[in-house]
């Protein structure tokens, strides 16, 4: 990609069996500012591509507005990674555009082999794959072979391979739940903060690997509370991947799509939102009349890594977009071999989804299923 700076981004690297964990570095590229004019010149071509190739555009919530917007009046799907996994499988396309970061074009992948997945960049990754390398995950997990292994959908399609069920921001808590009920011992990775959240509601016995995401755990609890005293009447919206203490001033903690549903069906008016400040955009058309505040990620003095804004879901660009459409250049592989031990946690999470959606939802079961208090 041209036209385009590269952007330092630190991350957590665990260290498991010393128990330490270290700072490691990665890069993300800078996507070039666009004018107005050029904007609609890449939306039109854009347009026209997807429907030239028979390819549909699939976009998490984190990503640019306007690519979010394409996606929907394309017949594409704006979602968060569960509802972007099952639309891909289902979608009739045999081109499916991920928008997002690479493990969910390889999620989209090891679910529909025969599709050709196509990504705007294919560096665009995710501090928790980073810090959750296949050698060091698979010899944590050979160390307590008593244990289920639960692993996040933000982690690559090997250590997929290596878990027996995979669960998202939305699902999880379900997932943990069942599995405690059936007297499960529990590994969960990568992400310490949203593994602490699920131990912490369902008491089960789990054993975490200590990723975190970049964005989420920058944000701060202690400038939290004093924004609650600034907006006494805003209601506080808070995505599990974040550290304890700013879940324990939420109001709501759920995934991005239960936060957008929050912040529809709630009363209040005013919203302070723990997580990655992409989903504003699909928030305010949910939810036009209200107020939305970004949860804030740095203290006094102090600087931000994110800035409440992931720098991979970032370098998807209305340029790069265009550019793969038109040359259909960094198609996604995955192993086959990985992709059929993978396939085999990511369609057990779906299967499980299915038939959770299909149960009874009364007033306990939407509280334990992350939209209740914190």
């Amino acid at each position: 990609m041209q036209d385009s700076d590269i952007k330092k981004v630190e991350y957590d690297l665990p260290q498991m069996q010393s128990g330490a964990v270290c700072v490691a570095n990665a890069w993300a590229r800078v996507p070039a500012e666009l004018s107005v004019q050029r904007k609609e010149e890449l939306k039109d071509r854009i347009r026209r591509l997807l429907k030239e190739k028979n390819a549909t555009l699939v976009a998490h919530y984190y990503v640019d507005g306007d690519i979010q917007d394409l996606a929907e009046e394309t017949g594409g799907c704006v979602a968060d990674s569960l509802e972007m996994a099952r639309f891909g499988r289902d979608n009739p396309a045999q081109t499916l555009v991920v928008a997002g970061v690479r493990f969910m074009g390889e999620t989209a992948k090891i679910l529909s082999p025969d599709k050709k997945i196509l990504m705007p960049d294919l560096d665009a990754c995710c501090s928790l794959d980073l810090g959750c390398p296949i050698e060091e995950f698979t010899a944590f997990c050979d160390a307590h072979p008593d244990r289920t292994v639960v692993v996040y959908a933000n982690t690559s399609a090997a250590v997929k391979a290596r878990a027996d069920w995979m669960a998202t921001s939305s699902i999880g808590l379900d997932i943990v739940k069942h599995l405690h009920a059936q007297g499960k011992k529990i590994l969960w990775g990568p992400d310490r903060h949203l593994g602490s959240y699920i131990q912490e509601q369902t008491g089960a016995d789990m054993l975490l690997w200590q990723g975190s995401c970049l964005v989420h755990d920058e944000f701060k609890a202690a400038e939290l509370a004093f924004m609650k005293k600034e907006y006494p009447d805003a209601k506080v919206l808070v995505h599990p991947e974040s550290p304890a203490s700013v879940v324990a001033l939420a109001d709501v903690v759920g995934s991005t799509s239960q936060i957008i549903n929050a912040a529809r069906n709630m009363a209040a008016q005013t919203f302070i939102v723990a997580t990655d400040k992409g989903i504003f955009h699909k928030m305010q058309q949910a939810v036009p009349g209200k107020t939305l505040i970004e949860a804030p990620t740095a203290g006094n003095g102090a600087t931000c890594k994110s800035c409440a804004q992931c720098p991979w879901m970032a370098m998807n660009s209305l340029s790069n977009l265009a550019e793969v459409l038109e040359k259909e250049h960094n198609e996604i592989s995955v192993d086959p071999e990985i992709g059929k031990k993978a396939i085999v946690c990511i369609q057990r999470m779906l299967d499980f989804a299915a038939e959770h959606k299909n149960r009874p939802q009364g007033r306990e079961a939407v509280l334990t299923s992350g939209m209740g208090a914190a």
